[in-house]
């Protein structure tokens, strides 16, 4: 299981450790972080144009159980999950993608 689980984070693209890296920060900041605000970051670091591709992300990071969606009111939140942490831990160590501030998060407009 250890080779797999390295096999799926080895194959995870820039949108996929942002959304982790996002995730992650929002809840340390105790902040809900939802499909919106996700988009509208990726857009921001000129990684998608569609919301659907958005989704698509997080849908892939969802089935590899990295990140759990919540419906809480009328927004969809994103939150990451121990399999999600140890993901993006180990992104971190590869060194392989280089992290991007969340236009939400830091409270700024592109």
């Amino acid at each position: 299981m250890k080779d797999l689980f390295n096999e799926q984070v080895e194959n995870l693209a820039a949108s996929h450790f942002l959304v982790l890296y996002w995730a992650a920060q929002a809840e340390d900041r105790k902040t809900r972080y939802n499909i919106t605000n996700l988009f509208d970051d990726l857009k921001a670091a000129a990684i998608t144009r569609t919301k659907q591709s958005a989704v698509a992300v997080i849908e892939s990071l969802a089935a590899l159980r990295f990140v759990t969606v919540k419906g809480e009111g009328n927004r969809r939140n994103l939150y990451i999950t121990p399999y999600g942490a140890r993901a993006l831990e180990r992104l971190v160590l590869l060194n392989r993608f280089q992290s991007r501030k969340s236009v939400f998060l830091e409270g700024t407009r592109p």
